[in-house]
C-alpha cells in the first residue's frame, strides 16, 4: 500500500467513526430507540393468547393494565406468578387486567406451566421478541404498570411480591 493509498484509508476510517458518532448522539438527544420510562404512552402490541386469539393494547383502552414479562426459565418470574393470579383475581372485577407475556417459550411449554401453577389471567405468546422489543425488555421478569388512559405509570425490573403488586395496582385503580 502506498503512503497516499493509507492516508485515504485513514481519512476513511476517521470519517467512519465520527459519524457513528454523530448517529449515537443524535438518537439519545431525539430520544429515538428509547426505553418507555413513566409518562410515556404505553407500546402497542398484536400477540396470541394461550386462548388462541390475538390480542391488542388496544383492546384493554380504559383499564389499568399490569404488563408482565416472562419464561418459565427464569425462577423469579415463577416464584412471582401465584401473586399475579392472586392479584388477578382480587382486581379483576375493578377494571384492572393483569397480563403475562412469555418471552420466547414453545405455546406447549407456556400452557402446561400456566394450568400446573393454576393460572388463569391472560398469556400471550412473544416467540419472536417483538414485543420484548418494542417494550425493551432486559432482564426479567420485568412489570408495567398502566394507568386506564394508556400511560406507564411505574416499570419495576426483579421479581414482585404480593404486597408490592397490591399497593402499586391500588394505586393505579384509585388514581381513575
Amino acid at each position: 500500500m502506498t503512503g497516499n493509498t493509507k492516508k485515504w484509508v485513514q481519512v476513511f476510517i476517521l470519517l467512519a467513526i465520527v459519524l457513528l458518532g454523530v448517529y449515537a448522539v443524535m438518537t439519545v438527544v431525539t430520544g429515538k430507540n428509547s426505553a418507555p420510562k413513566a409518562g410515556d404512552d404505553v407500546p402497542g402490541y398484536k400477540l396470541l393468547g394461550t386462548d388462541g386469539a390475538v390480542h391488542t393494547m388496544d383492546e384493554m383502552e380504559g383499564k389499568a393494565r399490569v404488563i408482565n414479562f416472562w419464561g418459565t426459565y427464569c425462577e423469579p418470574c415463577v416464584r412471582e406468578m401465584p401473586a399475579l393470579q392472586e392479584q388477578w383475581l382480587k382486581w379483576k372485577d375493578q377494571d384492572v387486567v393483569i397480563v403475562g407475556i412469555n418471552v420466547g417459550e414453545k405455546p406447549m411449554v407456556v400452557e402446561n406451566f400456566a394450568a400446573k401453577m393454576g393460572v388463569e389471567f391472560p398469556i400471550l405468546m412473544d416467540p419472536d421478541r417483538k414485543a420484548v422489543e418494542s417494550f425493551r425488555v432486559g432482564p426479567m421478569p420485568t412489570t408495567f404498570f398502566v394507568t386506564p388512559d394508556g400511560k406507564i405509570d411505574r416499570i419495576t425490573i426483579g421479581e414482585l411480591n404480593i404486597d408490592t403488586l397490591d399497593k402499586q395496582i391500588g394505586q393505579l385503580v384509585n388514581a381513575k
